[in-house]
């Protein structure tokens, strides 16, 4: 039986933030604990020192440092 798939409760927000800043992104989902991976266009987003990923039970946070344009 397939699984029903985690949808977004609470869509992540657009934020303007100045370069060299640090911002972190919200989301919320309608399941717990599901796997969530970040990307960037096509680009998988990895855990470094530029980014850093968080979950608990169903929220879900970006947190992105040093910000750039080209993060825009």
């Amino acid at each position: 039986v397939p699984a029903t798939p985690a949808l977004f409760e609470k869509k992540l927000q657009n934020q303007e933030a100045e370069e060299g800043s640090t911002v972190t992104l919200h989301a919320e989902l309608s399941k717990h604990d599901v796997p969530v991976r970040w990307k960037k266009g096509s680009v998988l987003l990895q855990a470094s020192n530029k980014y850093e990923m968080k979950q608990m039970g169903s929220a879900v946070e970006l947190l992105i440092r040093d910000l750039q344009l080209k993060d825009a």
